[in-house]
C-alpha cells in the first residue's frame, strides 16, 4: 500500500508539476513569465518551510534520533546543498564562457524568477540536470511515505508546488532549442518522470535503513529549507509596490497555511510507520 501511494504521489509531483507549469503558461499568456511565477514562487517558498518546520523535522525529533545528532545533520545537510549549488553554479558558468554570451540573455531578463539556471544551459543539460534533482525528490518523498502516508502526502505537495515554477524555465528553455512545443513538453514530462524512480529506490532504501529514517526527514527538511531561503526567496527579494509587497506576504503566508490545513490530521491519528 505505501509503495503504491509512493507511486502515485511522485507521479503527480514528478509529471503532475510540468503540466500545471504548461497549463499556467498557457492561460497566462503574456503574463505566464512575470505575475504568475511570483505568485508560485511566495506559495512554494512558504509551503516548504512550513512542510520543513512543521511537519518533518517535528516527526524526526518525536522518532529515537538524538537531537543533537539531527542538528548535526541538519547543517551538513544545508552545507551540504549550498557546495552542490556552488558546484553546479561553477559548471554553468564554466559551460557559459564557450558559448555565445549573449545568445539567452532576453529570455534569462524575462525567466530568471522562474528558473535560477535557466541562462545558459542547453536543451540536454536542463533535462540531466533535472532528471538528477527529480531523482533525489523521489526519495525525500518516499521517506516522508515511510513514516507517515499523510506527511508523504504533504512532501509531494511541496515538491510539486516548488517544481512548478522550475518547470516553467524549463519548458522556455527547451521550446527554444525546438519548434515544437510538443516535444519540449515531453522530454521535461520524462524528466519530471524519474521522479517515481527515485521513490521506488528510497521505499528500498529507507526499509532497509529505518533505523535511519529520522537522518533522512532530517535531510529532506535541509534540501526544503535550502531551496525556500537561498533560491526562492532572493527571486522574491525586489524593490515591489505596497501592494505587490503585500501580494507576495499573502502568498507566502498560504502556502504556510495550505499545508497547515492538509497536515491536520498528521498528528491526531497515529504515525503509520
Amino acid at each position: 500500500m505505501t509503495l503504491v501511494a509512493i507511486i502515485l504521489a511522485t507521479l503527480a509531483a514528478g509529471i503532475g508539476s510540468v503540466w500545471v507549469a504548461a497549463l499556467l503558461m498557457g492561460l497566462g499568456g503574456s503574463r505566464a513569465p512575470g505575475v504568475m511565477p511570483q505568485r508560485l514562487l511566495s506559495l512554494a517558498a512558504g509551503a516548504l518551510l512550513a512542510t520543513a518546520f512543521m511537519h518533518l523535522l517535528p516527526e524526526a525529533f518525536e522518532s529515537h534520533g538524538e537531537a543533537h545528532d539531527l542538528f548535526i545533520t541538519l547543517l551538513i545537510g544545508l552545507v551540504f546543498f549550498f557546495l552542490l549549488s556552488k558546484a553546479e553554479l561553477w559548471h554553468h558558468g564554466h559551460e557559459h564562457s564557450h558559448s555565445h554570451v549573449h545568445e539567452h540573455e532576453h529570455e534569462h531578463e524575462h525567466h530568471e524568477h522562474a528558473h535560477g539556471h535557466a541562462h545558459g544551459k542547453g536543451g540536454w543539460a536542463v533535462l540531466t540536470g533535472d532528471s538528477v534533482h527529480c531523482f533525489g525528490d523521489g526519495v525525500l518523498i518516499a521517506s516522508a511515505f515511510m513514516a507517515d502516508i499523510r506527511l508523504g502526502m504533504i512532501a509531494a505537495l511541496s515538491v510539486l508546488a516548488h517544481e512548478v515554477p522550475h518547470h516553467m524555465g524549463d519548458i522556455v528553455v527547451l521550446r527554444q532549442a525546438s519548434t515544437n512545443r510538443r516535444v519540449a513538453l515531453i522530454k521535461v514530462s520524462m524528466a519530471g518522470a524519474v521522479t517515481t524512480l527515485g521513490g521506488v529506490a528510497g521505499y528500498f532504501l529507507v526499509g532497509r535503513l529505518h533505523d535511519l529514517l529520522p537522518y533522512f526527514l532530517t535531510v529532506a527538511s535541509s534540501s526544503f529549507i535550502y531551496v525556500a531561503l537561498a533560491d526562492l526567496i532572493p527571486q522574491l527579494q525586489k524593490r515591489l509596490s505596497a501592494r505587490e509587497t503585500a501580494a507576495q506576504v499573502f502568498w507566502l503566508l498560504l502556502g504556510i497555511l495550505l499545508v497547515t490545513v492538509m497536515s491536520g490530521a498528521a498528528h491526531t491519528h497515529p504515525h503509520m510507520h
